[in-house]
């Protein structure tokens, strides 16, 4: 009985361990699924798993023979449908394991929507960069074109070149990477906005009224910097308040950087400093496209 008694507390460490881990799981495993079509997924094995528990209880024999028989190969069926989502857990545990590492590289990508920024607004290039934060964005992803690339200020550019097939529309960007370009955003309704802003700032506006996201708009007319959250829009921003902003929001520390300073030089605009390679970008094509409202 003493025996039993001193082994008690160790046996209750034990178990508020276990408790915790499997907690730990569950809500990981929420998290991961959040936002995803494997929401529903596992709201229909949830299903399963509750019709084979009444099966077994109520003695339905028919039934219970029935999801017997399937529920090995439905252990096997679940690993290739949740393939992504399980990739994604081991990727996530992994950055987490290396958070020192990861967490420079993270926030190098976002200075790159900065620098980007800058870019578009010498140029007068139009551009909306939507940032997924905790709510979820797939829907407006699959309404554009994926890609799955590593965040970067050479492909912002890239995809937002007037001559590009994918510089209309949104890019959305989940952490360090590119989820998708060409995407359609809701349009906000506010009748409070400014008639000055066209469709390109009120779609911007419109996904962070139903989203917690932010949105970084860049206007084609005037170059103007703009920077929406929450339903509303911060405009006329500078380069330095735009990287500040960000970094509140997102809650991390964004490096300074020496911004790129264009030069002209036979027809072609250069961006370079002493700490940086040059780039080059090249000139602006004419648009003939005309934003409903204007884009001011």
């Amino acid at each position: 009985m003493k025996y039993f008694v001193a082994l008690w507390p160790h046996l209750s460490v034990i178990s508020i361990v276990d408790i915790l881990l499997v907690a730990v799981i569950i809500y990981e495993l929420l998290a991961l699924i959040k936002g995803t079509r494997a929401a529903y997924m596992l709201v229909g094995v949830a299903a399963l798993a509750l019709a084979f528990y009444f099966s077994r209880v109520g003695e339905l024999g028919t039934l219970n023979w029935l999801l017997s028989t399937l529920l090995p190969y439905a252990v096997f069926a679940l690993i290739v449908i949740f393939a992504g989502e399980i990739r994604q857990a081991l990727a996530r545990l992994g950055r987490r394991l290396l958070r020192s590492r990861t967490a420079a590289s993270e926030a190098d990508a976002y200075d790159d929507i900065v620098l980007a920024a800058n870019l578009f607004s010498q140029n007068q290039t139009g551009a909306l960069i939507v940032i997924e934060r905790e709510i979820g964005l797939r829907t407006y992803i699959e309404s554009g074109v994926p890609l799955d690339a590593r965040l970067s200020y050479d492909l912002l550019a890239t995809v937002f070149r007037p001559s590009a097939p994918l510089h209309d529309g949104a890019v959305i960007v989940q952490k360090d990477r590119i989820a998708a370009a060409a995407c359609f955003l809701p349009l906000s309704m506010n009748p409070v906005l400014s008639t000055q802003l066209g469709t390109r700032h009120r779609a911007g506006i419109g996904v962070t009224e139903e989203t917690d996201a932010i949105a970084v708009v860049v206007s084609e007319e005037t170059g103007a910097i703009s920077l929406a959250v929450g339903g509303m829009i911060e405009r006329d921003l500078t380069v330095e308040q735009l990287r500040e902003r960000i970094g509140e929001l997102l809650r991390r520390y964004v490096p300074p950087s020496t911004l790129p300073t264009p030069m002209t030089n036979g027809g072609e605009e250069l961006a370079g400093s002493e700490d940086e390679p040059q780039r080059t970008s090249a000139p602006r094509a004419a648009d003939s496209r005309v934003s409903p409202g204007g884009d001011r």
